[in-house]
């Protein structure tokens, strides 16, 4: 099987630099399925090309797999084979790490990838909607079963190109993810770690992918639980995916930031925090609105995620925001005295007896000025076509007359007032998508 990577950056042969293997000299590399070989079919200023060949022998493959044939398709078509051997051979390329050109890892270059037999089962548009969201020009044709006999139809494979510019490291990544994806299976016993694995090569571009859930199923073998643990933490590292889309002309993820904001402003806010921030999504906002922000999460993962996204902001912008580990169900001196934090929708990942816990460290000891929750309208879910809660994660998901019966109770015991708003359109039955409260400390 093979891969092929080229470039037309000027000079094109920096791609060695990146990828940690010299275009002058042929190597090969010892992996689980066979042997793998690294050279360089074209490598000069104008264009260079590496290619990536998989040896695997099929005989061994066979016996490895009881009761099939020693002739086996899948020593020739690239998937999670292809895929492993990758992240083996081009390990430090993934990492972003290249010692002698330290600014390329960094830098967007125009690359063409090509893969002459891919394992696909789904097809030409199942290429096209993986591959196409991370900006891919995607070019794929079925692979006949036999070219002489055209009557017998096209195979389950493709001959794939990826055009684009991307940063090499994340064209791996795509590759390492989706090789095995297309193909919707693999070749070794998939565990717990996988969870890791797609987390830790996925986390810069899966969570807001438009097919992450069948990333995730196909990847994770279609099992349940690795897949519903895959996807928490991808759409904690995201905090735009959290739940069904509201067809409205704004997105539901995009509105409840302005109700956030503008909550905010109303109050005369301007040192913010963002209990539970995630990946960073509203910290982006609170940044370009605010004199000083911190971001929490109990999640070192979501903090990582957070100052990846807030690395591409301005500097002058970049600057008002901190981020801090630290969880809104236990104590933090560091969180008193700001004008106001937010929860936006924190409180539902919350097991029920742990809320007083929430309220005691949120409005007993931080005790901001002011407060601002957003949580799901549970009333609204089956006009999103989902009768159960909207993410796996959710501990529960309120009625307005229960998140209203709390809101007033914590309002009533630490101290200060409630106002409620809705957030998304207004079903004329089922009230708001989302559910908002500003809590205001009475002698603020």
């Amino acid at each position: 099987m093979l891969l092929t990577v080229s470039t037309t950056m000027n000079p094109a042969t920096d791609l060695g630099f990146l990828l940690f293997k010299h275009p002058d000299r042929a190597q090969s590399f010892s992996t689980a399925s066979g042997t793998a070989h690294v050279f360089y079919p074209q490598a000069d200023e104008a264009r260079c090309t590496a290619a990536l060949l998989l040896e695997v022998d099929p005989v061994t493959l066979a016996k490895s797999r009881p009761g099939t044939s020693h002739v086996d398709e899948r020593a020739y078509a690239s998937g999670s084979m292809l895929a492993v051997a990758l992240g083996s051979v081009f390990r430090t390329a993934m990492t972003g790490r290249c010692d002698s050109r330290p600014d390329l890892p960094g830098t967007a270059i125009p690359l063409s990838v090509h893969l002459p037999a891919v394992a696909c089962n789904g097809g030409v548009d199942l290429a096209e909607r993986l591959f196409a969201p991370m900006g891919w020009q995607v070019e794929a044709r079925p692979v006949p079963l036999d070219p002489a006999l055209p009557e017998w139809g096209d195979s389950r494979f493709l001959d794939l190109r990826l055009t684009g510019t991307q940063r090499l490291a994340d064209a791996l990544h795509h590759l390492y993810v989706l090789l095995p994806v297309l193909d919707d299976t693999k070749h070794y016993w998939v565990g717990e770690d996988e969870v890791a694995k797609l987390v830790r090569a996925g986390g810069d571009w899966l969570p807001a992918h438009p097919e992450r859930d069948l990333v995730s199923r196909r990847y994770l073998a279609h099992q349940r639980g690795y897949v519903r643990s895959a996807l928490t933490q991808l759409t904690e590292l995201d905090g735009t995916a959290e739940e069904p889309e509201v067809t409205t002309t704004r997105p539901l993820a995009a509105a409840r930031a302005d109700a956030v904001i503008a909550a905010l402003h109303e109050v005369g806010a301007r040192r913010v925090l963002d209990l539970g921030c995630g990946g960073g999504a509203l910290l982006e906002r609170l940044a370009e609105e605010f004199s000083e922000v911190v971001g929490t999460d109990v999640a070192a993962g979501a903090l990582d995620a957070a100052e990846r996204r807030l690395s591409r902001l301005p500097e002058r912008v970049r600057e008002r925001v901190s981020l801090r580990h630290s969880s809104v169900t236990y104590t933090d001196p560091e969180l008193a005295g700001f004008d106001a934090a937010v929860l936006m929708e924190v409180i539902e990942h919350v097991d029920p007896p742990r809320l007083p816990a929430v309220e005691r460290v949120v409005f007993g000891v931080a005790k901001p000025a002011h407060v601002v929750v957003t949580t799901p309208n549970v009333e609204y879910n089956p006009l999103l076509g989902s009768a159960a809660t909207r993410h796996p994660d959710h501990r529960f998901e309120w009625t307005r007359a229960q998140f209203q019966a709390w809101a007033d109770g914590v309002a009533e015991r630490t101290g200060y007032t409630v106002r409620f708003g809705p957030v998304g359109p207004v079903h004329p039955d089922l009230g708001p998508p989302t559910q908002l409260a500003v809590f205001s400390r009475e002698e603020a």
